[in-house]
């Protein structure tokens, strides 16, 4: 190999150990090789006639990525704007008290009655999002502010749903969206990649994305160079209900049942990790829907992975700190500036033949 053509290869191997996500996927390979080394056929996958469609860990992996999917989706956007949304965990529970009880109440288990408590679920979570919207907006609360109101409030109204009590319901329609298989892949993770994909390619193939981190980079260049700002983020804080809304129906019909208490509880941490993991950053502006997916993923395996390591449920919030600083401290730009310096220092330093001459 050429001179040239190795230097070439090295600098496209730094551009590409400048993106954020690529060492969130190195943290996926390293968390499933130390699953692998306790059990071999970690990784092993098979079909299953009873199913209908593959069964293994890996899929089981992305089956539990794909609510934390559709979170991160929704908290990326938000972020970019210079927001946040601490009321996402509740917009999950929303939507799933109001599925359930729906569902219950009508008592059919036909196709036409799940699409309903779909379509009425995703509706009184986007309820939730115009609320937010409105707060953020156009009243000029802080995110911070108006999202942590509304994720206490929203608990407390799934409650009133459900009069406080965890409701289930039977509807097999509705069980398959979390639990079916098409092509022998589940239902759900095609969904949630669907979605992913959708919202992607909108504010990637549209001005939506550039109107976004204009407003996150600096709010007023935006609006005096034509940005509605307020129109962008009452959108994003509705997308992002919604798609909490999807992921509590993910979560309560894998189950068909809704825990007031504990459906969604706390999620909206984990959207937050998995935004920012994918480099996004929480100051707004640039962000990456790519990102926040390997995000979710990461997120999804390293759950997967504490429980199959058997790590005590008392010291699993260290273990998962500890990963995830880890995986900070080799994204962070100051490190690679001083590796970068180290390596400049190394290159530039004098031989004793030089220094002779």
């Amino acid at each position: 190999m050429s001179t040239a053509t190795s230097s070439t290869f090295g600098e496209r191997l730094r551009n590409v150990g400048r993106q954020q996500f690529v060492w969130a996927i190195v943290a996926i390979v390293l968390l499933l090789v130390i699953n692998v080394i306790k059990d071999p056929t970690y990784l092993s996958i098979s079909y299953s006639d009873n199913l209908g469609g593959l069964r293994g860990n890996l899929v089981d992996i992305l089956r539990a990525s794909a609510p934390i999917l559709m979170i991160a989706t929704g908290m990326a956007l938000v972020i970019a704007t210079g927001g946040i949304d601490l009321s996402i965990g509740s917009a999950m529970v929303i939507a799933g008290a109001v599925a359930m009880e729906f569902l219950s109440a009508s008592g059919s288990s036909s196709l036409g009655t799940a699409g309903l408590a779909l379509l009425l679920a995703l509706l009184v979570a986007g309820v939730l999002g115009v609320v937010n919207g409105v707060l953020v907006s156009v009243v000029g609360l802080q995110p911070f502010i108006s999202t942590l109101i509304m994720m206490l409030a929203g608990r407390g109204i799934a409650k009133v749903i459900t009069g406080g009590q965890n409701t289930t319901a039977t509807s097999e329609p509705f069980r398959w969206i979390a639990n079916g298989y098409v092509v022998g892949l589940p239902v759900v993770v095609l969904l949630a990649v669907a979605i992913v994909a959708v919202v992607g390619l909108i504010v990637r193939r549209s001005a939506l994305g550039l109107m976004i981190e204009a407003i996150g980079i600096d709010a007023e260049a935006a609006r005096l160079a034509g940005v509605n700002k307020r129109a962008i983020i009452f959108t994003v804080y509705v997308a992002a209900a919604v798609l909490g809304g999807m992921a509590g129906v993910f979560a309560t019909a894998s189950v068909m049942t809704v825990d007031v208490s504990n459906t969604g509880n706390q999620m909206e941490l984990d959207a937050i990790l998995a935004v920012v993991i994918g480099g996004t950053s929480l100051a707004g502006g640039k962000f990456s829907i790519r990102g926040a997916a390997v995000g979710a993923v990461l997120i999804a395996t390293l759950d997967k992975t504490v429980v199959f390591l058997g790590v005590p449920s008392s010291a699993t919030p260290a273990f998962k700190a500890a990963v995830i600083v880890i995986l900070f401290l080799i994204q962070s730009p100051w490190l690679h500036t001083q590796l970068a310096k180290l390596r400049s220092r190394r290159t530039t330093t004098p031989t004793t033949a030089e220094v002779t001459a």
